[in-house]
């Protein structure tokens, strides 16, 4: 029993180096932990980019030459958005002023609307 055990023991662990050595006896190179599927170079960014985007991890958190990127580059196109978006509401204002002839809907904040008068209430004269 002792001789079958010791057998079945090599033979784990030749199993196990072979697996591990594989082809040739010598290990593997590591391939590098990096982003493969980088934000769209091309068009800007959606959210569907953002949420399928993964950060590589290194040993004390995230690599921060890859946050750094892009951090920057969503802070980028956001600015750039905005900023267009501004242009697009001042350009809206000013055609909104335009077709109302430059008047306000409302000539005066003081200016309530008022109620029609009653003629039946008391003090109408009727």
């Amino acid at each position: 029993m002792f001789w079958f055990m010791l057998i079945a023991l090599v033979a784990v662990v030749a199993a196990v180096a072979l697996a591990v050595l594989g082809d040739g006896g010598v290990l593997r190179d590591v391939q590098p932990d990096r982003v493969d599927d980088r934000l769209p170079p091309q068009r800007p960014v959606g959210r569907a980019d953002v949420e399928r985007l993964r950060l590589p991890v290194t040993v004390r958190g995230y690599r921060m030459v890859d946050v750094d990127d892009v951090l920057e580059r969503l802070g980028a196109e956001l600015a750039q958005r905005d900023a267009h978006i501004a242009d697009l509401e001042a350009a809206l204002a000013g055609a909104h002023a335009t077709r109302l002839g430059g008047h306000s809907l409302l000539k005066d904040a003081d200016e309530a609307p008022r109620a029609p008068e009653d003629p039946r209430a008391p003090g109408s004269g009727l």
